[in-house]
């Protein structure tokens, strides 16, 4: 390999992760909150379950081949598909928008997790070689699509996951009473408008982004943001904040997410175990996952000895194109995706010699002359 392919993105970025390491934390402890609420939730049943069977979701032949004869770095790991979806009366399964898509990946040896964000608008294959946008996986085939468009980019093993419903992220927020958020200018007529898309009934027509239009009541169905600032927000005021996109694009509305969840991670940390319970109760009816009650409590059994690591998003810093184009789509390129797959597995999984699959090489091509953006070595 050439030695440029070499760079360990961890060592990289190291003093821009610094800064994310507290983030980290708190979707971590997230995490563990809703793997605490899917144990509550399995006891009332009333968690949305889903069988995953060997076969149910793609793995590219030469990874599920490696996996079969034990030569796999990923043998040592768990990998866990978390999702976020716009969800209306707990519709958690296809015709649904994934706002947030993660790959939490746990070192079953040294117990230390490391997590990696998609950018939900990264032109990538769809397991059927039709190519769109990776939020767009489960809208059409909801998480079985989802998770096997995960492993056709990124020569991935995953056949778990969790999905949350934001209604469930509105009720924690509420729950921990709030959270204190820098809420400047631009981003107030966004916020806003989220908020009335969520609790809104749509007028039938759209706006100037093509999207549905909904009318509600200030005071009676939301509370306006109404000044910048630093200013509590409440669970849906906070909600409506993470899925900004257009101060900012992708990652900026990553970081909103991450703010928010690190903020309601520490509020949830000063509560005792009844308020807690009572927020998993809350929130069950708001989650799906392929995980049975085994593995919950096997992950719960390992929460004292998990060990924070580092996170990042994908496609990578140094290889991307925020606002590259498909006809008139706005789209996130991976620059290219050969050359981000190899920094995902060293920085995964610290393989360092790492060569990507047939496949992904083919979907990398793909995008290339799709996006007309292609790697060029450096």
């Amino acid at each position: 390999k050439n030695p440029k392919n070499k760079k360990n993105p961890s060592k990289q970025t190291a003093k821009k992760k610094r800064g994310k390491i507290l983030l980290f934390v708190a979707e971590i402890f997230l995490l563990l909150i809703l793997v605490a609420a899917l144990w509550a939730a399995k006891q009332t049943q009333k968690i949305q379950y889903v069988e995953i069977k060997p076969g149910d979701v793609h793995i590219n032949e030469p990874v599920r081949n490696e996996i079969e004869q034990g030569e796999t770095v990923m043998k040592g790991y768990r990998n866990i598909a978390l999702f976020g979806v716009d969800s209306r009366e707990q519709q958690l399964d296809k015709n649904t928008r994934t706002d947030v898509i993660m790959v939490a990946s746990i070192n079953l040896d040294t117990k230390e997790v490391r997590l990696v964000s998609v950018y939900r608008d990264t032109w990538l294959n769809m397991t059927n070689d039709k190519y769109s946008k990776a939020n767009a996986a489960y809208a059409k085939g909801g998480s079985k699509q989802a998770i096997g468009m995960l492993n056709m980019n990124l020569d991935l093993d995953i056949t778990d996951f969790v999905t949350v419903g934001f209604e469930a992220v509105i009720k924690t927020v509420d729950a921990v009473g709030g959270v204190e958020i820098n809420v400047t200018e631009e981003e107030i007529p966004y916020l806003n408008s989220y908020q009335i898309s969520m609790v809104g009934k749509p007028t039938g027509d759209l706006n100037a982004a093509g999207e549905p239009n909904y009318t509600a009541t200030p005071g009676v169905d939301y509370t306006p943001v109404t000044k910048a600032g630093m200013q509590k927000l409440n669970g849906l005021q906070a909600t409506a904040y993470c899925r900004i996109r257009y101060v900012g694009g992708d990652g900026a509305r990553t970081e909103r997410q991450r703010t928010v969840l690190t903020l309601m991670a520490k509020k949830a940390m000063t509560l005792n175990p009844t308020t807690l319970d009572k927020i998993a109760t809350a929130v069950c009816s708001e989650i799906k996952t392929s995980l049975d009650l085994p593995e919950i409590l096997s992950l719960l059994a390992d929460i004292a000895s998990y060990e924070i690591g580092e996170t990042s998003g994908f496609p990578f810093n140094d290889h991307v194109k925020m606002n590259g184009h498909v006809g008139n789509a706005s789209v996130v390129v991976p620059v290219d995706l050969k050359q981000n797959v190899i920094l995902l597995h060293e920085f995964l999984f610290e393989d360092q010699e790492y060569t990507p699959s047939t496949t992904v090489d083919k979907c990398s091509q793909r995008i290339a002359s799709d996006t007309g953006i292609s790697y060029n070595g450096e």
